[in-house]
């Protein structure tokens, strides 16, 4: 492999270099001389040599199969994403041979030559890139920065080597060649027109096209919602609909045929809101049939996240300045550089960044890029006009659609940026079964070690030894105080933010010397903890009550209480000192400095005083007794028995409540859909108070509407649902020698859920060998060196691979077709019993609201294994003590098996055809 192929203009050269593919179990290479070499993968350690770098696929997964740490290697991943950047494509090398075009390898030791072909395609494709100065300059900085690839890309597209005269940042400023962005006039307010049954009918057979067939259930499901979209009669008044639509119904459609109607004839924003990353990218997929026109669609659909799920072109230029050290940084900012030319939108979390470039070159330099502690300086920076963020904001105000998460949509409620009572008036809530829990999460209020550190961050920057940017509020708002009172204000502030938890704490409060009332406090807390609660010495986070607490806590509560209060009127006085200026200059202040102001105002509010007045009010609760719409707890959260925070929790017992007063009740019209609104307990009418509960309806001074689409799927004939009733579910010999034989049984093709991570992990040890070695890949989440979302591509894409994950995987899960054809639990998903759930019980219903969850998580994986006409699936639980009144979670007319394992295995392979029954052996 050490020969050329010619290449005019340039010279295609290639690594002198085995290639390494290693599984679950084996190894296989392709050696320069053109042998094929396998065996286990424990032995590919000898094929690791500094002296002759491999070729490989996916380095992190590479080196935890050999079981070494990285090494260096031709990584063709890293090459692929510099000769397609902002290009989808799995990170396996069947996902390489596919994006270029290939056959497809079948097994393993078919890969290494699948993977000697991809490199030909991407060197040749790589001498057809623009052949400009930026691209050399990139390239010779990456090269400093140790990139096994450049002298083979310089080769390829003719340029010279780096002739050492150039700084080592040279080509790495990618923001300079970004295209800048205009404010423009604010639109309008939104119209007042209502729209009618037919518009919504005709919008729908547009957008299925003429050639589609009826679908009555879509159609009648879309008239359904439309009803959110009429003009509501009285004041108060939210036309409030909670829809549930089977799987196969088409509900994404079915509501966006109102919403896009509705937003076209009032030139306003609808706002789809889901819980899921990855059905955000579905919506933003399905809108292609809106607007088929790439330009128009850039113009009408907005994609929006949270901040820190974009790109922060300061912090990425910060980087830069330092990629002429060592380390490696120059190779992950040049592959970031190619990346930010491509980008549609600067999304590092689901749209065009590939999930697995954090993994291959560090999140420091990649997904780390990003604004997560809310350090931007707006109008101060030199990248605002080419800002991702800023201009999805603008860009969102003008949009027709805007595909949101119910996380962003409740904290903007909250903080009043939404706009409701403006041009935002029409919400769509899809996964709407998640409500409550991203209620839960946006309008709790943690008191919490780390908490504290960030707040401590965010107003003071790094203090110490400098570690990246981390910009303090005198650095962000120094130049905008106005005056001698504003600036004493801002000194006070960051004075009496001393208080909070400093950087080290963690070893200062294992060797028992907090510092500082914060600490102090927090060391009591994390004794108290170890003192009461179970369990303090397994792997799993601990938490007792806030109650009976001692005089010593109590007034260590009270100090701290104290010391938030000494900060927050300085916050609160800088606050007001900043709005006072721009009253006082508004005749001589530029329009970029007041919107400075009105942010950092605003930062301030949200960011410090809110959160200080929240943490005041709790650390009173606990001398006062805790408000009865509350739940107040501490906790020490581990995860493998290392401890990673600790602090004061409260929640809302029904934080539908807050949602509803912030969202539902300031919005004309909110549609609440799923297609796993109602539990299936057997009755009807308690089933839609338990959805009420859950969303929020229940508050609602008008009530709301209620309808229900069922499935057109033939549930049983496509499905079947199975109790295995002789595994012992607490021996995991048992448990991994059922979910073997399930798995050959079904030929691959099955997601293995677990309530624990140690029972997931003891599994995979023992049935990853024995499935691949009969060609049925398996893939782990907390055991792979891969992310939860590639591990989900990777599954949809290998029609025969399996995946294990923990039971929330089923949310993130939509694999339509073959991929997914079985799904296995190893235990009843029972609530997790903490002190938030057992007063959440007390409230909804005691045993009714666990079965009720239970019920929910059930029927949520269920509809997994359906997803179109021809897809069939079985449903396997491993726990013979599943009751049977949690049977309604699956759809009339499908019967329960409770059988054995044998008889359970020979069911799947009848069930699939996967091969000849033995009655005598059905499990063998």
């Amino acid at each position: 492999m050490s020969n050329s192929v010619s290449h005019n203009p340039a010279e295609i050269l290639f690594p002198d270099a085995d290639i390494l593919v290693t599984g679950a179990a084996h190894y296989a290479v392709l050696t320069t001389d053109g042998e094929m070499l396998q065996g286990p993968v424990t032995e590919a350690r000898k094929f690791l040599s500094t002296d002759r770098p491999p070729v490989i696929c996916h380095m992190p997964a590479t080196a935890r199969r050999a079981g070494g740490k990285p090494f260096p290697a031709f990584d063709l991943l890293e090459l692929f994403a510099f000769v397609h950047p902002a290009t989808f494509c799995l990170p396996t090398p069947k996902g390489l041979a596919e994006a270029c075009g290939l056959t497809l390898p079948e097994k393993l030791e078919d890969e290494p030559l699948a993977l000697f072909h991809v490199m030909q395609i991407l060197l040749g494709r790589a001498a057809d890139l623009d052949q400009t100065s930026d691209l050399r300059r990139l390239l010779w900085s990456m090269g400093r920065g140790g990139w096994q690839w450049t002298p083979f890309l310089l080769a390829a597209i003719g340029a010279e080597e780096d002739d050492g005269v150039r700084a080592g940042t040279s080509g790495l400023d990618a923001w300079k060649r970004l295209p800048e962005w205009e404010e423009v006039a604010p639109p309008p307010p939104p119209g007042g027109f209502t729209i009618s049954s037919n518009e919504t009918r005709m919008r729908l057979k547009d957008l299925l096209g003429q050639a589609a067939e009826d679908r009555p259930e879509q159609s009648d499901y879309a008239v359904a919602v439309s009803k959110a979209f009429i003009n509501p009669e009285q004041e108060g008044q939210a036309n409030v609909i909670l829809a549930e639509a089977g799987t196969g119904v088409g509900k994404t459609l079915g509501y966006i045929a109102p919403a896009s109607v509705w937003a076209e004839k009032n030139e306003a924003p609808v706002w789809l809101s889901t819980y899921t990353r990855n059905l955000q990218h579905q919506i933003d997929q399905e809108l292609d049939r809106v607007f088929p026109n790439p330009l128009e669609k850039q113009e009408r659909v907005v994609v929006r996240k949270g901040r820190e799920n974009y790109l922060c072109l300061l912090n990425y230029e910060d980087a830069v300045k330092g990629a002429g050290m060592p380390g490696g940084r120059a190779v992950a900012l040049g592959l970031m550089a190619r990346w930010i030319a491509y980008t549609r939108n600067g999304d590092l979390s689901g749209g065009d960044f590939p999930s697995w470039l954090s993994d291959l070159v560090g999140g420091a330099y990649t997904v780390g890029l990003s604004d997560r502690r809310g350090e931007c300086i707006y109008t101060a920076c030199a990248h605002y006009n080419r800002c991702f963020i800023e201009n999805g904001i603008r860009r969102s105000r003008r949009a027709d659609l805007v595909v949101a998460n119910h996380a962003l949509v409740m904290v903007q409620a909250a903080r009043g940026n939404l706009d409701l009572g403006g041009r935002t008036t029409r919400l769509v809530f899809d996964e709407g079964h998640h409500v409550f829990d991203a209620a839960d999460g946006a309008f709790s209020a943690h008191l919490t070690a780390l908490e504290m550190f960030e707040l401590r961050r965010w107003l003071r920057g790094h203090e110490g030894k400098a570690r990246g940017r981390a910009r303090g509020l005198r650095a962000r708002a120094e130049d905008l105080v106005g005056s001698e009172d504003a600036m004493k204000a801002l000194d006070d502030l960051l004075r009496a933010s001393t208080i909070l938890v400093a950087d080290g704490w963690r070893q200062r409060l294992n060797d028992g010397r907090p510092t500082g009332p914060a600490e102090e406090f927090l060391y009591h807390l994390r004794s108290i903890v170890m003192a009461r609660a179970p369990g303090r010495n397994g792997p799993f986070g601990l938490e007792v009550p806030a109650v009976e607490l001692d005089e010593t806590f109590l007034e260590l509560a009270q100090k701290l209480e104290m010391a938030l209060a000494a900060m927050e009127k300085p916050a609160s006085r800088l606050q007001t000192l900043l709005m006072r200026r721009l009253d006082e200059e508004a005749d001589s202040l530029e329009g970029a400095v007041r919107a400075r102001i009105e942010l950092v105002s605003r930062s301030l509010e949200h960011r410090c005083k809110q959160l200080v007045t929240a943490w005041r009010e709790m650390l009173k609760g606990l001398h006062d007794g805790t408000p009865p719409a509350f739940v107040d707890w501490l906790a020490v959260e581990r995860a493998d028995g290392r401890e990673l925070d600790l602090g004061f929790l409260r929640h809302w017992i029904d934080p539908t409540l807050p949602f509803t007063q912030v969202v539902s009740e300031q919005a004309h019209g909110v549609v609440v859909t799923s297609a796993t609104l109602t539990d299936g307990s057997g009755d009807e009418e308690q089933d839609w108070k338990a959805a009420a509960q859950r969303t929020g309806a229940e508050h609602l001074k008008f009530g709301a509407t209620h309808t229900k689409v069922k499935s057109p799927f033939n549930y049983p004939e496509q499905t079947r649902v199975i109790v295995v009733n002789d595994v012992r579910k607490d021996d995991l010999a048992q448990v991994a020698s059922a979910y073997r034989e399930l798995m050959l049984a079904s030929n691959g093709g099955a997601l293995g859920l677990f309530t624990a991570i140690s029972r997931l992990r003891a599994v995979h040890e023992r049935i990853v060998a024995p499935l691949e070695s009969m060609d049925i890949p398996l893939y782990s989440q907390h055991v792979d060196a891969l992310n939860l979302p590639t591990l989900i591509d990777i599954f949809r894409a290998e029609k025969d691979a399996c995946l294990l994950g923990t039971d929330a995987v089923r949310d993130g899960v939509d694999v339509p077709g073959e991929s997914l054809r079985m799904i296995v639990f190893d235990r009843v998903p029972w609530p997790r019993p903490t002190i938030l759930h057992k007063a959440r019980r007390d409230q909804f219903g005691k045993r009714f609201f666990d079965d009720s969850l239970t019920r929910l998580k059930l029927k949520q994986a269920f509809g997994r294994l359906v997803r179109r006409k021809d897809d069939r699936g079985v449903f396997v639980m491993l726990d013979s003590m599943m009751p049977s009144r949690l049977s309604g979670a699956f759809p009339e007319g499908v019967k329960v098996q409770r059988i054995g394992l044998a008889e359970a295995v020979a069911e799947v392979r009848a069930f699939f055809g996967t091969g000849e029954v033995d009655p005598d052996q059905p499990g063998t």
